[in-house]
């Protein structure tokens, strides 16, 4: 006897893609749609533009922006200034915006970031953000190599006396700076240590400048951290991500090229939260 037939098994399908979702082709681009977003996006980085304005910036017609900008104003995604004649971003794209943060978790925006630095440098990757005076490590990757920094989820470190630490005490607000670094004693803890004022105020103002801080056995002799802040989208720091090392591989003609991963890893994980860095807002603002 012949066996009954069957149905073939329907491929499995992730809720709410269509099955054409990896096609990235334009047949699958609404154009009119793709047309406003551009709008939306360039009004959202000007202060007010008037309508002319906006069309030879664009290139596009007025009628055409208009039509679009009409259609975002019902959504108060824009607002028109009518004495002054100018459109601006309206409070739709703030409360938008606010719902991102809402669902924004750093720990978990931080991991694939932190995995990939860690793949990228052999070293391992650290999240840190400031509690009061000291560093609080919030998660980790670890190296493979034997030999390895270990700061778990939890661990508490002297901010002056780490590499997250003074990455964001150089980019907080100068009196609050001031302020907790009188109130922590700033201990020694080798010989290493930063506990003087204005050698720990030059330090700060070279991370600035370069954008990444070093821990050189400042709290643990023979290792070594490099680390660089992480930005909200005030362009507060807010976290700090950095590597760390034994001395012997996180050696000294190996700092420039570790930063600039840390510094791409800090950046990536700055524009996973909708954050911008000061410079960054400065130039947006010009």
């Amino acid at each position: 006897m012949a066996a009954p037939k069957t149905d073939p098994v329907p491929s499995r399908r992730a809720r709410g893609r269509p099955r054409a979702w990896d096609d990235k082709s334009e047949q699958n681009t609404i154009k009119s749609l793709d047309r406003a977003m551009a709008v939306f996006e360039h009004l959202s980085t000007q202060s007010g533009v008037s309508l002319s304005a906006l069309s030879e910036q664009l290139g596009e017609s007025t009628a055409t922006l208009y039509r679009i900008l009409f259609t975002l104003e019902t959504r108060g995604l824009v607002e028109f200034d009518q004495a002054q004649q100018l459109w601006h971003i309206g409070p739709g794209a703030f409360i938008i915006g606010a719902r991102f943060l809402r669902r924004t978790s750093l720990v978990e925006r931080a991991r694939p970031i932190l995995r990939s630095l860690m793949e990228e440098t052999g070293e391992t990757a650290n999240l840190g953000v400031a509690r009061a005076d000291q560093v609080l490590f919030v998660s980790q990757v670890e190296t493979h190599e034997s030999i390895r920094a270990f700061f778990p989820p939890g661990t508490l470190s002297p901010l002056h006396a780490s590499g997250i630490g003074k990455a964001l005490l150089a980019f907080m607000d100068p009196a609050q700076c001031v302020r907790i670094l009188a109130q922590t004693g700033r201990e020694r803890f080798t010989e290493h240590t930063l506990c003087d004022a204005g050698l720990l105020k030059e330090n700060l103002d070279l991370i600035r400048a370069r954008g990444f801080s070093i821990d050189g056995e400042e709290k643990n002799l023979g290792m070594r951290c490099i680390a660089a802040p992480v930005f909200d989208h005030y362009g507060e720091a807010v976290a700090g991500v950095s590597v760390s090392g034994p001395t012997s591989r996180v050696s000294p003609d190996k700092v420039e090229a570790l930063a600039q991963a840390v510094k791409v890893a800090a950046a990536n994980l700055t524009a996973a939260l909708g954050g911008e860095t000061a410079m960054s807002k400065g130039s947006s603002s010009s």
